[in-house]
């Protein structure tokens, strides 16, 4: 929408209800009902059942706190550069710099709960026993790193702090009512969800990774456990799509279509262009590049979100490559779509270009070419009938292990609290 964020919600960031104000929401005259942790897991619990998710491997699953380790105890990037990371807020030097870090936070954990609430219809499609177990570990995993979102509200931000928790689980994706648009999108078909795994986790990924550089060490130590389990939701992703294209049940154009809705709306989480709050997150040394340690050039302070968008890109791009190499013979070359197609924020936004060539296109041209190029309801019809009627539309998973048998195995190292 081109509305620049407050604070710093650079975190997946897309067509979105108005921008959220930290302490706001809360309908007038409304008692907090947490007051520790532990009130808050109660609310965590009431909200798992409320939307239909509580099924018997997720509420047996011990939730845990997990911290792991970090590069360094010193800030590697800004305006504080070598100092001592900070352990707590009374180390953070100003109130707005504070204010940054709570609404990160906030933005960060709300994307987890959405994606919940968003594949909360898939369970009984899943295409095999497989899939139905990697879906159940996938919102298991996206729901800890939600909880651990909380839990740093909680103990570290007071009052605050806690109202912010507890609002994580009041909001809904199915009410339109998540901080960024892309989270109130519904994923109802498993084309959906494995493209959303593989791309829109793996802007995920690039957020985690640049949170783990924070100088805020809770919130760093937060990042590593957060981004093992993030592996694999994006394999799950990117495996399933490989399957898709090998089996060759499902036309390729169609599976371009929503290559083209999920890519793009991933280039807008990144957030705007000229960020005044990516500079200043970046000058407080909260968030870094995704490149951080290893770039050794003094970064460009205008144009941070555009920068790590673009490695984003390239990372896909190699993605998408790689199932071009599985196509049946004639199918036309899978592609990543232009960085400036569908954009709805930032310098490309509303712009019409060609997702293929990058073209500017005009208006009538592009209205004309838009129902080619992204999903229309003809195309979820047919997809939904080829789901249904077509037993081999993926390939089945062979030879993987169950994803519960290593569900555990990012946290054997974890600080445990």
């Amino acid at each position: 929408m081109g509305v620049r964020a407050r604070a710093v919600p650079d975190a997946r960031r897309a067509k979105r209800p108005p921008p959220h104000k930290v302490g706001s929401d809360l309908m007038p005259g409304k008692v907090v009902k947490i007051g520790t942790f532990s009130d808050w897991i109660g609310l965590f619990d009431e909200w798992r059942k409320e939307i239909g998710v509580n099924r018997d491997e997720i509420a047996s699953f011990q939730f845990d706190t997990l911290f792991g380790a970090i590069e360094t105890d010193e800030i590697q990037f800004g305006h504080f550069q070598g100092k001592k990371k900070w352990e707590n807020l009374r180390q953070i030097p100003t109130q707005q710099m504070r204010d940054a870090l709570l609404n990160m936070i906030v933005y960060q954990g709300d994307t987890e709960f959405a994606s919940v609430e968003q594949q909360r219809h898939l369970f009984e499609t899943a295409p095999t026993d497989w899939d139905r177990r990697a879906i159940t570990r996938v919102m298991i995993e996206e729901m800890r790193h939600g909880w651990q979102m909380c839990a740093l509200l909680v103990e570290h931000f007071g009052y605050s702090g806690k109202v912010e928790a507890q609002k994580m689980l009041e909001r809904r994706a199915f009410e339109n009512k998540r901080l960024l648009g892309a989270f109130n999108v519904d994923v109802d078909n498993w084309m959906d969800f494995f493209t959303y795994t593989d791309f829109v986790d793996r802007d995920g990924k690039f957020q985690l990774q640049m949170l783990k550089y924070s100088a805020f060490a809770p919130l760093g130590r937060s990042m590593s456990y957060m981004l093992r389990e993030e592996a694999f939701h994006m394999g799950t992703g990117n495996d399933g799509l490989r399957r898709i294209v090998q089996a060759g049940v499902i036309p390729g154009w169609l599976m371009q279509k929503y290559l083209n809705k999920w890519i793009s709306s991933s280039y807008d989480l990144f957030g705007t262009d000229h960020s005044s709050s990516a500079h200043w997150a970046y000058v407080w040394g909260i968030k870094g590049r995704y490149d951080e340690p290893k770039n050794d050039k003094q970064a460009d302070l205008d144009d941070l979100n555009d920068y790590n968008r673009h490695l984003y890109r390239d990372e896909v791009a190699g993605l998408i490559a790689r199932f071009n190499a599985v196509l049946k013979p004639g199918e036309a070359k899978l592609y990543a779509p232009d960085i400036k197609f569908n954009r709805m924020i930032g310098k490309w936004a509303g712009q019409k270009f060609h997702p293929q060539t990058g073209q500017p296109l005009e208006e009538k041209e592009y209205e004309q070419l838009l129902p080619t190029l992204m999903p229309t309801a003809a195309d979820k019809k047919l997809l939904l009938e080829i789901i249904a009627n077509e037993k081999n539309w993926i390939v089945p998973k062979e030879g993987a292990r169950d994803p519960f048998e290593t569900i555990a195995e990012p946290r054997k190292s974890a600080i445990n609290l």
